[in-house]
């Protein structure tokens, strides 16, 4: 279907668009025409996401379990959440049904937080048309369209993954970047504040870095505020559109294991600014004892 070319339509799309583009595609297979649709259910603390897949999804949606999919496998010195390797992540890629040709669509039932990760993960792996679905599967609910039960599963597709497509900044470029531009701590403030910390081994902050929870690029209802709204939110933070992907490394994101911060990369996107993920995060900076860390509500 034909959609405005925005920075804000290049990462999101509506219930509406999306429920028009499934009826004017020829068919559920991708190779109709129709987007492939991922089912990110997942959310810290949360173990049930595949039984609650099964118990309503959105039409023809494959699960996609961010733990062994979206992720390596977890240690002290790469953080909770790590990349997976390029192999890894094209087999899953392959198993979702994706070829070189598929559009996606991600959604989860936490306003993207979840689903970002998989946004930003196909992004780096070089597909190009991945978007978010706002508001996720409850404003489908919302709007009164149908969901389906039980498992699905597609032909394996043939997709060539290439890695490296967005920039990502290891703990000495999260370091020079909090004294240099501007590195965002995507967390919630009090962990930001070091007030808890519920999951990692030390509580805090990077030095020099700015607390912008992600939770608040998102209106009550779990979809993303307008673009004034979060030109304006990141206005405030210091931070203006530029479109220059040279200016990519003025700007870089962190939170608790690299999964959120996507997400607060994708609101940025939406604003027109480019950034960098830290995949590390927190979980990785607090379990380096040799890492600096700051409390308190200042960077």
């Amino acid at each position: 279907m034909t959609r405005e070319d925005t920075p804000r339509s290049r990462v999101l799309v509506t219930v509406a668009e999306l429920a028009a583009d499934l009826r004017l595609s020829a068919g559920p297979d991708p190779a109709d025409g129709a987007p492939v649709l991922l089912d990110v259910r997942w959310a810290l603390g949360m173990t049930d996401g595949r039984e609650r897949y099964l118990e309503g999804h959105l039409p023809d949606a494959v699960y996609v379990d961010l733990e062994s999919e979206l992720a390596a496998e977890a240690s002290p010195e790469e953080g909770r959440h790590p990349l997976p390797s390029a192999s890894s992540f094209q087999r899953s890629a392959r198993a979702w049904g994706l070829r070189g040709s598929s559009r996606v669509v991600v959604y989860d039932t936490v306003g993207g937080t979840s689903a970002a990760r998989a946004w930003w993960l196909l992004r780096y792996f070089g597909v190009a048309d991945v978007r978010i679905l706002d508001g996720g599967l409850s404003a489908w609910v919302r709007a009164g369209y149908a969901l389906e039960s039980g498992d699905v599963t597609r032909a394996p597709g043939d997709l060539v993954v290439r890695p490296g497509h967005l920039p990502v900044l290891d703990a000495d470029d999260a370091a020079e970047l909090a004294e240099t531009g501007t590195l965002l701590d995507a967390r919630a403030a009090e962990r930001y504040r070091g007030e808890t910390e519920p999951v990692d081994p030390r509580a805090g902050h990077v030095p020099g870095a700015v607390s912008a929870p992600t939770a608040e690029n998102l209106r009550e209802d779990g979809t993303f505020l307008d673009e004034e709204s979060l030109l304006g939110r990141f206005a405030d933070l210091g931070l203006s559109a530029t479109g220059e992907a040279d200016d990519v490394l003025a700007v870089g994101v962190y939170c608790g294991s690299g999964v959120t911060a996507s997400h607060e990369i994708a609101a940025l996107a939406c604003a027109g600014i480019p950034a960098a993920l830290y995949p590390g995060s927190w979980s990785q900076w607090s379990n380096d004892p040799s890492r600096p860390v700051a409390t308190g509500a200042r960077p």
